[in-house]
């Protein structure tokens, strides 16, 4: 047990903390390993180690999981909101809260890799070039956001990329080939489509910027827009439409998505080298 001990925090430091802080000391009282639990939780070992040390966001069913194994009555699941509350800034919060709901997700970045399509260890790396305090956090909750792409019933999700994302390296060159190997894995799924507009195209339609759209259960569409210190989400049909619009153009210009993947692996083959 003292192995599993070696990353406590301090459960004052933030929601998250104290929701790891609780798990473990619940989960002592029952005597429990953390293998144990994660059998019982039906998730893994390194999952439950993440939750306690507090790297990673805890997903709703695994705290209602844990009320039930360990008898909590229910406090695990009465925590789990105000953990994702405080572990996303407050104007993102909509955005997540749509984003579940999805059937489909169109997303052209024009500077980094969606943020659903991330590695760990890149999330970290463009939060630690931010020098944000709550890095971790946000590392967490972004590696939570991507459980939706795990659903039976998860959207479909276009991510249409600047070649600038393939090119920008983040971290160090193998943690950037790392990231785009998972690009070509995550495309494999046949409900995931990625595509480059290379350099050649030259002007693009969305020069100004990366944007996010998502298609409702209704049949709706929003917008998201992000800044540096806020993000909007657009509902007009007329402001939609014009975003919409400009998809389609840099899709066309986009190179397809056999060859974009030939693209992604060719830079990822390059930066292992």
């Amino acid at each position: 047990m003292a192995a599993e001990n070696a990353l406590e925090v301090d459960p004052k430091v933030s929601t998250l903390a104290y929701f790891g802080t609780e798990l473990r000391i619940r989960r002592e009282e029952a005597g429990m390993s953390q293998v144990k639990l994660a059998r019982l939780t039906f998730c893994t070992h390194s999952y439950i180690s993440r939750i306690e040390s507090a790297s990673r966001v805890p997903s709703e069913e695994f705290a209602q999981r844990c009320d039930e194994v360990l008898g909590t009555g229910g406090m695990f699941t009465r925590l789990w909101p105000v953990v994702i509350e405080h572990a996303y800034p407050d104007w993102f919060r909509p955005f997540v809260e749509l984003e579940k709901d999805a059937t489909g997700i169109w997303n052209f970045q024009n500077q980094v890799v969606p943020g659903l399509l991330q590695t760990e260890e890149y999330a970290r790396a463009l939060f630690a070039a931010g020098r944000l305090a709550n890095a971790e956090e946000l590392v967490a909750a972004r590696m939570t956001r991507q459980h939706i792409l795990e659903r039976d019933d998860r959207a479909r999700l276009w991510a249409v990329l600047d070649e600038n994302v393939l090119r920008r390296v983040v971290g160090s060159p193998a943690v950037m080939a790392r990231q785009l190997w998972a690009l070509v894995e995550a495309a494999a799924d046949q409900r995931t489509i990625v595509q480059v507009v290379p350099y050649d195209v030259g002007a693009h339609a969305s020069m100004d910027g990366a944007f996010v759209g998502m298609t409702m259960d209704d049949g709706t569409d929003v917008v998201c827009t992000e800044g540096r210190v806020r993000g909007f989400v657009i509902a007009s049909s007329d402001a939609v439409s014009e975003y919409s619009h400009t998809y389609d153009l840099l899709r066309a210009d986009a190179l397809p998505p056999r060859a974009s993947l030939d693209m992604i692996a060719a830079r990822a083959k390059e930066l292992a080298s």
